[in-house]
């Protein structure tokens, strides 16, 4: 919103500078995006009185002039069309630099001598118009600067304003911000006392709506309208702000909805089939070209306004060619409306226009202005283009609702801000900006809102407007009390922040995925229709089928990640995810929020490695197991159980390789190498391996404290066991026993042979373990390490059915 700080002081008596008043409207919450000084640039530029026009000797198009420049007497030559004796006019005399950049200077053209430049507006930055030379005949005397005699020094201030302030998209909005702060009143161009009332008797026009989206249409008849350019005091106001003048027509009302923020239009009456106004929706297949020369073709959701027969305007956002006002026209309906914001906005975007009306309508336009900016219309019309208003017009108002009160509790108001208001403080704050307030009790306000307030709905509303009006400078500065105590870390941010830097140090890359997915995924992974990842929580609103779903499990969009890294050759992939998966809960409002650790591993198995020195070794199951087992080992879990059940392999994996985590009975999650179909479902042609854990359980186990133990003063003692034992037996589970019998000479046990043959016999295999011996106290000897020694295998035998490989 643009606007002149001498056009604000016609309605405000504004005592303030124009720096602090910018200040002021910022803190106010109209932000000030700047602030210009114009036509500062015309210090030598005068006013001209043209006393003769002769021809130029040397030129057939320029003319030579005496101009008389407040008693002296200056010959310019001129190539101007409108150049002519008696014509009051603008001269840029020598040593002047116009706003072009062109520096004016004594010349002789074509042999004449030329003292200085009669001036277009567009040469002196004040218009684009130059077709002629300035025309200034309502000035008498000639000499003065320019400057002066036109008023065009002015300062121009453009404020940004939120969605939520239409009010002040115009002068008097911004003029009863001001008024507040300069402790004075505003002056409104017509008063509500001076509105006359519109029945529509004996109207020569007639004005129907069929849709709820105009509460309010008015409309006048003004005839024996003179077409003709504005006066300069209007095209000035326009002009300041950007806007081309056109006519005094829609001039008028290009300054009235400035003035007011009541966008208006002026159709030519005569062109109105019928004399009919008809605000409908548009019909299948209409078009209609507006006042930009194009053509639009319209749909049934924009409301139009039409004439008996066709579309004469896009309802809030541009008029029609077919009804514009023109130099032939002699009677104009005005009309002055409102529209549903939300249906200007639709219409314009779907349009692609967008216009200072539209601007206005899509952040809501006070009904109650209609009136009031049409009246203001109708008088300028009739001063400035010699019209006649018709007695009386119509005025639609059906769809006007009256704003609700809100009570607002003092006490209330000063707990929130911290201040101590009175009742009557805050009442002065508030009816100065012409909100309604009434006192209930010593402690209760009744607050009515005005129309044009749209953004006052609730008490804290208007609790903060009380804010906004005291200034929020002059609120108490108080440091906050800060406790001397420090908070402590949340376990699950600290467990995120552990794993995410032991992955970092295994060689894994950290990916971080959108949460929306599409639920294609489900297929591609070849999981049944009754499966519980399929449960997903659909948007209300997506960005696309693709952005469809909340995620269910962390995998699928790993596997896009590796997809577009093998297509891109960067085939060595190590990454993982710790994120968020959603399953809705059954008459819950809000989905459960799992938190999950997936890892994907595909390609070599020493990334980066050279190949001269380790091949290229591709990595295998082995290896997610070896970052299964680092890992559970670094957050000090212990008691991991492998469990091999293809039975309870999930759809995505290789049944072989599936294997279930799990501690002390409690299921940590799973790891296992994709299946070929679902790769290719992915577009992937290499193995990928993967690991999913969830972290809500990890965080809930209790993890093994930390002990110090001292480097051993005592060597070891290795001895190896080799057992046949059923093959339904799992190695890992010897290796488990025999650390769980809890042998304080036991150091270690691991597994490092197994061995299935002809010898060894069907349905058995070998397993063999190394064990290791130390004593903190003593250098262990064969009867002692014997003795438990026997105590381990006397266990293997008994629990596992055993036998002793030398047997």
């Amino acid at each position: 919103m643009k606007f002149t700080v001498n056009w604000l002081k016609q309605y405000v008596d504004v005592n303030i500078s124009s720096s602090e008043l910018a200040d002021r409207l910022t803190m106010a919450g109209l932000e000030v995006d700047g602030v210009e000084d114009i036509f500062t640039d015309l210090d030598g530029v005068k006013v001209a009185r043209i006393v003769t026009v002769s021809s130029h000797p040397n030129a057939d198009r320029l003319v030579v002039c005496k101009v008389d420049i407040g008693g002296k007497e200056s010959q310019v030559v001129c190539g101007a069309p409108n150049a002519r004796a008696g014509l009051m006019t603008a001269i840029a005399l020598p040593g002047t630099t116009l706003s072009s950049g062109l520096a004016i200077k004594k010349s002789k053209i074509r042999g004449q001598l030329s003292e200085g430049m009669l001036c277009s507006e567009k040469d002196l930055g004040i218009s684009e118009a130059h077709a002629g030379i300035m025309e200034l005949d309502w000035l008498q005397e000639s000499g003065q600067d320019l400057a002066d005699a036109l008023e065009l020094k002015d300062t121009v201030i453009e404020v940004d304003l939120t969605p939520n302030r239409p009010d002040c998209t115009s002068l008097i909005g911004i003029g009863r911000e001001t008024a507040v702060f300069c402790n004075t009143t505003i002056k409104h161009p017509v008063s509500v006392e001076e509105l006359p009332t519109l029945t529509g008797e004996g109207c020569r026009f007639s004005v129907t709506v069929e849709d709820a989206d105009c509460p309010r249409y008015a409309a006048r008849l003004l005839k024996n309208v003179t077409i003709g350019p504005s006066p300069w005091w209007l095209q000035k106001r326009l002009l300041a702000v950007d806007l081309r003048p056109i006519n005094n027509v829609v001039d008028i009302t290009n300054f009235v909805m400035l003035e007011y923020g009541q966008p208006l239009h002026a159709f030519d009456f005569k062109k109105l089939g019928g004399g009919a106004i008809v605000v409908r929706k548009a019909r299948q297949g209409e078009t209609m070209t507006t006042l930009d020369g194009v053509e639009r073709q319209l749909d049934p959701q924009m409301l139009m306004i039409c004439d008996a027969q066709k579309p004469v305007a896009v309802a809030g956002v541009m008029g029609g060619g077919n009804s514009e006002v023109d130099e032939q026209t002699t009677e104009v309906l005005l009309e002055s409306a409102c529209f549903d914001p939300v249906s200007v906005r639709r219409t314009a975007r779907n349009l692609n226009l967008g216009t200072d009306a539209s601007y206005r309508f899509e952040r809501g336009v006070d009904p109650q202005l209609a009136p009031r900016a049409m009246e203001r219309a109708v008088r300028l019309l009739c001063e400035l283009a010699g019209a006649e208003v018709e007695p009386n017009g119509i005025d639609f108002a059906e769809g006007v609702k009256n704003p609700e009160a809100v009570n607002l509790r003092v006490q209330r108001t000063n707990d929130l801000l911290g201040y101590d208001f009175s009742a009557a403080e805050i009442s002065k704050m508030l009816t100065d900006i012409e909100i309604g307030v009434e006192q209930l009790d010593s402690d209760t306000l009744k607050v009515t809102p005005p129309s044009f307030r749209v953004d006052l709905e609730r008490e804290v509303d208007i609790v903060e407007e009380v804010a906004r009006l005291k200034g929020y400078n002059e609120f108490p500065h108080t440091m906050p009390l800060v406790p001397m105590s420090a908070s402590l870390p949340d376990p699950a941010r600290s467990l995120r922040k552990d794993v995410a830097a032991m992955m970092t140090s295994l060689g894994f890359n950290e990916a971080i995925n959108y949460s929306f997915v599409t639920p294609k995924h489900f297929d591609m992974l070849g999981l049944d229709e009754n499966d519980s990842q399929r449960q997903t929580v659909r948007l209300l609103n997506p960005l696309g089928e693709e952005q469809s779903v909340m995620r269910s499990m962390l995998l699928p969009g790993l596997l896009e990640n590796v997809r577009r890294n093998v297509n891109y050759q960067s085939a060595d992939i190590r990454l993982f995810e710790i994120g968020k998966c959603f399953h809705p809960v059954s008459d819950a409002e809000q989905p459960k929020e799992q938190t999950s650790l997936s890892v994907v591993m595909s390609g070599n198995r020493l990334p980066g490695a050279p190949v001269l020195h380790f091949g290229q070794e591709k990595g295998d199951f082995y290896d997610i197991r070896g970052v299964v087992e680092t890992l559970l080992r670094e957050l000090r879990i212990c008691s991991i159980c492998f469990d091999i059940n293809p039975a309870s392999a999930p759809k995505y994996c290789e049944p072989h390789t599936s294997m279930q985590l799990s501690t002390n009975d409690v299921n940590l999650g799973h790891c296992g190498k994709i299946g070929k179909a679902v790769l290719g479902n992915f577009g992937i042609k290499q193995d990928v391996y993967y690991l999913d854990i969830d972290m809500d359980i990890l965080l809930s186990l209790t993890r093994e404290s930390k002990k110090f133990v001292p480097l051993p003063k005592f060597p070891s003692v290795k001895w190896d066991i080799a057992v046949l034992v059923p093959e339904r037996i799992g190695a890992g589970e010897i290796v488990q026993a025999i650390k769980d019998l809890g042998i304080d000479l036991v150091e270690n046990a691991e597994l490092f042979d197994i061995y299935r043959g002809e010898t060894i016999g069907e349905g058995r295999k070998s397993v063999a373990v190394k064990v290791t011996y130390r004593s903190s106290e003593c250098t262990l000897d064969d009867e002692t390490v014997v003795k438990e020694h026997n105590k381990i295998l006397d266990m293997i035998l008994t629990r596992f059915e055993g036998q002793l490989r030398e047997e």
